[in-house]
């Protein structure tokens, strides 16, 4: 054995702890993040920079800053931890599949609508999961599948990230909700070109359904959006435009829920080829558990099939989707208590 074979070696506590203090540099915060006192915290970082031999934060009175060591090893000890996540979650999957902890990220345009189908399946069909959601925006999703606190995503694509896999899943169309008495409301193979002479209201900065609204309108030949009202959420964007501030778009799965909270909204659908989302599931590559999350991915396409949607068979991106009807006759058009 040599001499640094007989070294103390750091504990995955005391890495844990840096990884904390270096992400949130903030001792309270990243406590609270670890679920820990900050008392042990702080004890846990001294230990690991006594076991280390260097110094990695320097503590004041206002803030916490990490020193130039600190600095350098804070993306190993980031990548130790990913890899012991990575461990741990091969050894789960060997172990027996669909059991243990799924962490699913869900973007909000998705959860209120789809979430329901899929804790149905989870409870039906797979008992022993231990399902956890975390509904947070897109960009913070990837943050946390990348870094190991997620398992999983359930979102729009694509999304041309390097080191991950998409398992598609259906496609939806979007339709225009229009306030009562709308020149539109109710109209059936409206041209895109309307949006170029509508004021559409649109979700906050953050959403990707707001990049995909602003994607559509450029396809329809509008300069831009002037977004002078935007909502954090589908719920207000609904109500603002029952209130007579504009009109919006809202994917299929949404309308139904959205509609029935406002009196009289009226729907209007776009003529084919009618603008869509992709919904899909999202994995890192090469995860352990990825023939686990592909029988996943094709369970979740025939639990859909009653929605509004058009399922992506095998995840195949290239080969022609399975059409679903609609709950009413496809092309008609619908009012906000009539299921549209």
């Amino acid at each position: 054995m040599t001499v640094g074979d007989r070294r103390r070696q750091p504990s995955l506590a005391q890495l844990r702890a840096f990884a904390a203090v270096a992400e949130h540099l903030h001792f309270r915060d990243a406590a609270g993040a670890l679920g820990m006192s900050q008392p042990a915290l702080s004890g846990a970082l001294s230990a690991l920079e006594e076991t280390l031999g260097v110094t990695l934060v320097e503590r004041t009175t206002r803030r916490v800053l990490l020193t130039p060591a600190g600095e350098q090893l804070a993306a190993r000890a980031k990548s130790v931890l990913t890899e012991v996540g990575a461990l741990m979650e091969e050894a789960d999957a060997l172990r027996a599949p669909f059991t243990g902890v799924l962490r699913l990220g869900v973007i909000p345009t998705v959860a209120p609508y789809l979430l329901p189908t899929v804790l149905r399946l989870v409870h039906d069909r797979y008992p022993r999961l231990d399902l956890q959601v975390h509904e947070e925006h897109t960009a913070s999703l990837l943050d946390g599948l990348a870094a190991g606190r997620l398992d999983l995503l359930l979102l729009a694509v694509p999304l041309g990230v390097a080191g991950v896999a998409e398992l598609p899943l259906f496609d939806e169309d979007f339709v225009l909700v229009t306030p009562p008495g709308h020149r539109l409301g109710g109209r059936d193979g409206i041209p895109r070109t309307v949006l170029r002479e509508l004021n559409l209201l649109l979700l906050d900065e953050g959403h990707c359904l707001r990049d995909q609204a602003l994607d559509i309108c450029r396809e329809a030949g509008s300069a831009g959006v002037a977004a002078t009202t935007t909502a954090a959420g589908l719920s207000t964007l609904v109500q603002l435009v029952a209130g007579g501030l504009g009109v919006t778009l809202l994917p299929r799965t949404a309308v139904e829920v959205e509609t029935s909270r406002a009196d009289r909204l009226l729907t209007a659908r776009f003529a084919d080829p009618a603008p869509k989302r992709r919904i899909a599931l999202a994995m890192r590559t090469g995860t352990a558990r990825a023939t686990e999350y592909e029988q996943l991915a094709a369970a979740l396409r025939g639990a859909m099939r009653d929605l509004p949607v058009r399922t992506v068979e095998d995840g195949a991106g290239d080969r022609r989707p399975r059409i679903t009807p609609y709950g009413d006759r496809p092309g008609a058009s619908s009012s906000a208590g009539e299921g549209g």
